[in-house]
Order: structure tokens, then sequence, then C-alpha cells
């Protein structure tokens, strides 16, 4: 295995903290077990009650590249996530813009939590606008992730613990529910899974945007600087919170499907997780879903501010952007002024709507999720400066795997909306511009850190 050097210093390295099972609880608070009523209205109006068919394509989508980022992080375990990968495999250029283009979802991730929490919590007290909701929700993130990533970790126990309890008291009610007094509407226990009149295109257009939901073992990748094993336990982590994480959406999401069969009749589609909780449990289980959903929302606003953050210090420390980007509190040894610059960009949740958002995060999590699928082709098949011949076994872990990945991200990508690509190709040319001021006319490569890791 190449082992990585660097030039690093203790000031500037972040300190390894992180087991397996801190990993995992990591990834599954980013992606929230309630994140499947996050976009549930949504997605279930565009396919039409087939929510289900569309988690179980995104789902195989997110497995094959799953399998692609524990490659590229048992290679190169490093803070940075796809931005590395692809600058290890195709240079400092191409890891540029795939980092610019990461940016977009990361970004917008924290923002969306905050987002949700304001639109939840106005179901409960109408009377106090979203906004405020949306405000303190964002300055106790911003605080808890200066603390340090230990107090994010103590935090995430129990936002796992509460978001899985809801999920299988939820799962009890709506089974006694189809057990007891089902419904002559009810639909057959495999029609969800089914296409619907529309055919399959509803169904990958609805997965194009589910995509988001699986961020939680992207997010996990980029903690490799942070966990005691990066080598052994972040591909193992990445894809235990894929399979754990895929499995609770298409569980919930069937349940749902037949306990709620018409979504014409949600009240609003951006909270449609308020209508189907009070279809099985009363307006009890209202309050605690509300309840919990807002926690599962402060906890994943917690984790994603931490992945982007790290993000940015990566690319700060690389002098890609301001090198402000990479300072890191003197008593914390958390990067402090990338997580104030993500709270500002946060602030954008008073203004934009959850379908907005939702598409945005997915485009650009689509759009890096191919380029590592690629770099595991280039890193393993045909690195710089050849290598043997590949074994057929590696023909298949390096070649297919990440081939079919590849192509079916892109299948998603292709099946978002047209003002998704009008805002993501906009955000794809400011950053090309920003990249030629930066390399002078593309004469020279864009700064890169030698990265220092031991086994």
């Amino acid at each position: 295995m190449t082992v990585i050097t660097s030039a690093a210093t203790d000031e500037s390295r972040l300190e390894r903290v992180l087991g397996p099972m801190a990993l995992v609880l990591f990834g599954l608070t980013y992606l929230a077990p309630v994140t499947v009523f996050t976009t549930y209205g949504i997605v279930t109006e565009r396919t039409d009650n087939h929510l289900p068919a569309s988690y179980l394509v995104a789902l195989v989508a997110m497995l094959f590249t799953a399998l692609s980022y524990g490659a590229m992080a048992r290679r190169y375990p490093v803070s940075g996530s796809a931005y590395s990968y692809s600058q290890r495999a195709f240079g400092g250029h191409v890891g540029f813009l795939t980092g610019w283009t990461l940016l977009l979802d990361y970004l917008f991730l924290p923002m969306i939590n905050f987002l949700l929490i304001g639109i939840y919590l106005n179901t409960q007290f109408p009377d106090v606008p979203a906004r405020v909701f949306v405000l303190a929700a964002l300055l106790l993130v911003l605080l808890f992730n200066v603390l340090g990533i230990k107090m994010v970790e103590r935090l995430n126990v129990g936002v796992v613990g509460l978001s899985m309890l809801l999920v299988v008291v939820f799962a009890t009610l709506a089974l006694k529910q189809l057990t007891t007094d089902p419904s002559s509407t009810t639909p057959g226990l495999i029609e969800p899974f089914l296409p619907g009149s529309g055919g399959l295109g509803p169904i990958f257009a609805g997965a194009a945007v589910l995509a988001l939901s699986f961020l939680g073992f992207d997010a996990v990748s980029t903690l490799s600087e942070e966990a005691k094993s990066p080598r052994r336990d972040i591909p193992r982590a990445i894809l235990l919170t894929t399979l754990i994480g895929g499995a609770i959406f298409i569980v919930v999401s069937w349940l749902g499907a037949l306990v709620y069969p018409d979504w014409r009749a949600f009240s609003r589609l951006d909270s449609a997780g308020v209508d189907l909780m009070a279809s099985v449990g009363g307006t009890l289980l209202t309050s605690f879903f509300v309840a919990v959903y807002v926690v599962g929302a402060f906890g994943s606003g917690m984790t994603t501010q931490v992945s982007v953050s790290r993000i940015l210090y990566a690319m700060g420390r690389d002098g890609v952007l301001p090198r402000g980007f990479a300072r890191l509190h003197t008593r914390f040894r958390t990067p402090w002024v990338a997580a104030v610059v993500v709270s500002v960009i946060s602030l954008l949740a008073l203004v934009l709507t959850l379908e907005v958002v939702a598409t945005l995060i997915s485009y650009g999590a689509l759009a890096a999720f191919s380029m590592v699928n690629l770099s595991v082709v280039r890193t393993h098949l045909f690195p710089k400066g050849g290598r043997t011949a590949p074994t057929a076994g590696e023909w298949l872990r390096y070649g297919l795997v990440p081939t079919v990945g590849f192509l079916l991200t892109v299948w998603l990508w292709t099946s978002l909306t047209t003002t998704t690509y009008a805002v993501g190709v906009s955000w794809m040319v400011v950053g090309v511009i920003y990249l030629a001021i930066l390399t002078r006319g593309f004469r020279r490569q864009p700064p890169a850190m030698d990265f220092t890791e031991s086994e």
C-alpha cells in the first residue's frame, strides 16, 4: 500500500479521537434516520406514492458509490472527501473543480436542517415565525461545533437513539393499523415498489432528489484525519452507514405509502410527516414526532457543519481557498473560521424553499459521487507512472464496480430539474473563473498539500 508522506505540523493536524462506532454514529446522525420525512411529501408527489421504489433505486446506486469511497479512503486517509480523492487521481485542477462542486451540497446541508427546524416547529407554534427557530438553531449549532468534535460525538448518541425510537414507534403503529383496520384504499404490499402510470421516469427523478439522504457516508470520509484507524474503520463505517440508512428509509417509506396512499390530502408537502404521524398515532405521536424530528435535524445540522468546515479547512490548508479557512481554535483545535463562514451562508434558509435547497444539494452530491467513482478507476488501474497489469479481481473491484457506480449516478443526475441545472452550472462557471484567476490562466497548478498519515 502506498504510504502518504507529509509536512504538516502538529499545530495544523486534527486530533484522532474517533473509533468505528463513533464513525457510524456520526454517519447515521448526518443522514438522520428521520430524514426520510424531509422530502417525503415532495418525492411522494413526484412519484405518485411510489417513494419506496425511488429509495430502492437510490440505495442501489449509492452502494456502488459507497464502495468507491471506501476504496479511496483506504488509499488516502485524509480530510477532504471527493476533493482530496479527485485531486490525487486527476491533479489539482480537477480536484479543485470537484471540491467546488461538492461545496454546493455541503454548504446547503446545514441550511436545509435549519430550514426544516423552522418549518416543523412552526406547525406546532404557528404564532412564532419560522425564521426565529432557524436563527436559534443556527447559533446553537455553531457554538457546539466550535467546542469540538468530542462534544458532537456525545450528542450523536442521543440523537440517533431518539430517531430510532421514533422510527420503531411509527413502524409499530403503522403495522397495527394495517393489520387491524385495513382501508379499502390501501395499496398492495408491493405496489409502492412498482412503477406507476408515469413509468420509470418519475421513479428515477425521485431517486435523484433522494441522493441527499445518503450523504452520511460521504460525511464519514471527511473524518479520516480524526479517526483512530482510518484505513480500516472509514471504509467499514461508510458501507454500514449506507446499508443501515437505506434499510430505514425503505421500510419507513413503504409503511407510509400503505397507511397514507393519497398524497393529495397532505396539508403541506414540506411538512407531510406531520400528517403521516397524525394518521397512525394522533396528536400525541405528532407532537413526539415534531420533537424528535427537530432534535434529529439539530444533530444533522451539527454533523453537516462539522463536515463542510473540514472541507473548507482542507482547501484552505492547501491554499486553494484563503488560508484563513485553515485556522484552528487555539483551545478546542477546531476550524472555527470555516464554521462561522458556513453559518453565515446558512442564513439563506430564511429566504429559500425546501424543494430548491433539496435539489441543489443533490446536484452537487451526484456530481461529486461521479468523480469519486472515476477516481477509483484512475488510481488503482491507471495510476500516474503506470503499474503492472491488474489482476481479474482488481478489474472487478476497481474497474467494473466504480464504472457501474459512475453510470448510475450520472443517470440520476440527468433526472434533476432545469432550475437545478441552471443554478448548478452557474456555480461551476464561477468555480472555473476563480480557478483561472488562482492559476493565472491555468498556467500553473493550484496549490496542493503533502499530507501526512502513518499506519
